[in-house]
């Protein structure tokens, strides 16, 4: 689980427990471990920098080993209890997220050892709630993040307003957002324009109406980008992640191709309506796989 010590790209955001009420069901989950789920399956191995509490890091920790994860071990676990996410399953299968609480994440602060993997690293990619927001702060404040190529998921925007926004870009290079309108609203405006003033890239999407992708360097051109929509045999709830992750994969190995970029992010997203879950429920273990399809048949009927 220590990997290299040297990573080339780190990834930082909260792991979770996804809580399913009323299936005595608990799944590790949260936007940077689902990614890191992603990157590993296409081969890139990002240094994933997070916390668990001590309440149940048995649930993280087998799915870490499980799929060969990078983690740094020795500052993974912290005395406390873990982020968590309550999910209720309606009839119609389809789930309801609700009282996220940040728990360890609370308080996190990266360690001189996770902060020396930062130094040595050339891209880092963060997921964007409150504890990870203030930690980028602190890094950029401090001169961390200068090497680095900064990317980051503001995921559906509800931590951030167009101001708020802005001064989160001043240290980050692509922004991705989650949009829950339409590419025509006044909002998404906004961000194209603070992309302009700033010099970013920013990749909004939209779903089933396309993705934009803004590219604010001069001479830089922006494009919406169609999106060929599919049934949605599971969900959506794991769309954003495996996006972004894919994204982020493809713009590495092909230099920074945007349009490759958002092809396969899409490809990805569309991929992650079959799941009910947030991954496939064989990336769980086959206990985990069993219960969840013994769950969904009795909601069924």
């Amino acid at each position: 689980m220590n990997g290299s010590p040297g990573p080339e790209a780190v990834l930082l955001g909260p792991a979770s427990l996804d809580i399913y009420l009323g299936r005595d069901l608990v799944l590790p989950g949260g936007g940077a471990l689902n990614m890191a789920w992603h990157l590993a399956g296409l081969g890139d191995l990002w240094h994933l920098l997070t916390r668990v509490g001590d309440d149940r890091p048995a649930a993280f920790l087998d799915f870490v080993e499980r799929h060969g994860l990078t983690v740094s071990a020795s500052s993974i676990v912290a005395p406390g209890a873990s982020a968590s996410i309550d999910i209720v399953i309606r009839p119609d299968l389809q789930p309801h997220m609700d009282n996220f609480v940040e728990g360890v994440w609370a308080d996190y602060r990266s360690t001189p050892r996770e902060q020396a993997l930062i130094a040595g690293a050339r891209r880092l990619h963060l997921v964007l709630v409150e504890g990870a927001i203030r930690e980028l702060e602190r890094l950029a404040a401090a001169g961390a993040t200068g090497h680095l190529e900064v990317s980051a998921d503001f995921l559906g925007f509800r931590h951030y307003s167009v101001e708020r926004f802005a001064a989160t870009m001043r240290a980050v290079g692509i922004g991705f957002v989650g949009w829950p309108g339409a590419p025509g609203d006044t909002t998404v405006a906004a961000l194209r324009d603070v992309a302009h003033k700033m010099g970013r890239h920013v990749v909004v999407t939209f779903g089933s109406q396309g993705v934009a992708a803004v590219d604010g360097r001069p001479g830089g051109e922006d494009r919406l980008l169609p999106v060929t929509a599919v049934p949605v045999l599971g969900t959506t709830v794991g769309c954003g992640d495996a996006f972004v992750a894919h994204f982020l994969a493809a713009w590495g190995r092909s230099g920074g191709d945007v349009l490759a970029a958002v092809e396969a992010g899409k490809s990805a997203g569309a991929a992650a309506t079959a799941w009910r879950r947030p991954l496939p429920d064989q990336a769980y273990g086959p206990a985990a796989a069993d219960a969840l399809r013994r769950a969904d048949e009795a909601a069924a009927g």
